[in-house]
């Protein structure tokens, strides 16, 4: 039987901590605040705003929340990010992501509008590249690959030494893992859908994270005893009308040393990830 690394245990001690900072900051006079931009009703962002709304209220962050209509023109999204730069009592600012369709030829010009010291989730390329050149001063790291790191850091599982094989190559995940592996000293290696030999590529890893996407992706191919396996992904599941992960739970779990539960693991710490990214800027911003 694997140990389950229980993101909600995770969560639990940082919004603990997370509580003790935020009440430091109220005594000066301080609410860290997050804003929220949301362009549209699509549910799956709905949901999100009112998890991290929750999360916020545990941990002493403000929410402001500001909803634009779903077909938004660019410069008018454009004007609230500036506004939000602008405005000194709000510390993080989170835009709810993908955007519409009508915004995507510009979303790079959006998503680099904000200031890097607000980016609490990486959405401007100078945040990115702190996580590349292994800078805290440059804004933020993405929120759900430092909630793996936080994972690992909670139970122990040291990486030095270990070989970790990422299954997925996306910017806000796959890519920036990748480099958070190595700069604890794992070597490395980046895979995605179409690599070949890709279940015994897999079966190599000590540190084995899958964030491809796809319901019941890593099946038991993909693992090996003494394994410690990381979930990213959120799938829809229909046979148990709920969400599951890349793995296929049932047959990883019996074989591997510790694995994730998928919902409960990586998701349920991303949010104190965000929190304790906002609570960090408001603390740098009133030094």
């Amino acid at each position: 039987m694997a140990q389950i690394l229980s993101g909600r245990e995770v969560a639990s001690a940082m919004n603990d901590a997370l509580l003790t900072r935020a009440g430091a900051l109220a005594e000066r006079g301080i609410l860290p605040t997050l804003a929220i931009v949301r362009v549209g009703e699509n549910e799956s962002d709905l949901s999100y705003e009112r998890g991290a709304e929750k999360r916020a209220q545990k941990v002493g962050v403000g929410i402001r929340k500001l909803a634009l209509p779903g077909d938004v023109k660019a410069e008018t999204l454009l004007e609230t990010i500036r506004a939000l730069n602008d405005d000194d009592s709000v510390h993080g600012v989170l835009l709810l992501r993908p955007l519409p369709e009508q915004l995507k030829g510009d979303s790079q010009r959006i998503c680099n509008a904000l200031r890097p010291d607000k980016d609490v989730d990486a959405m401007t390329d100078l945040s990115s590249a702190g996580v590349y050149q292994g800078r805290s001063d440059l804004g933020f790291p993405p929120c759900t690959p430092e909630a793996c790191m936080k994972i690992l850091h909670h139970y122990g599982i040291s990486c030095a030494g270990k070989r970790a094989v990422v299954i997925g190559r996306s910017l806000v995940v796959g890519r920036p893992l990748a480099m958070m592996l190595m700069a604890e000293d794992a070597t490395v290696t980046l895979c995605h859908s179409k690599t070949p030999n890709l279940p015994e590529i897999a079966r190599q890893a000590d540190i084995l994270v899958t964030a491809a996407g796809h319901l019941g992706f890593v099946d038991a191919g993909f693992v090996r005893p003494g394994q410690v396996v990381l979930d990213v992904s959120v799938n829809w599941d229909p046979e148990k009308n709920g969400i599951a992960g890349d793995c296929v739970f049932d047959q990883a779990e019996p074989v591997v040393s510790a694995i994730t539960p998928v919902p409960g693991g990586v998701g349920a710490v991303t949010s104190s990830v965000l929190m304790e990214h906002v609570i960090t800027a408001a603390e740098r911003r009133g030094l």
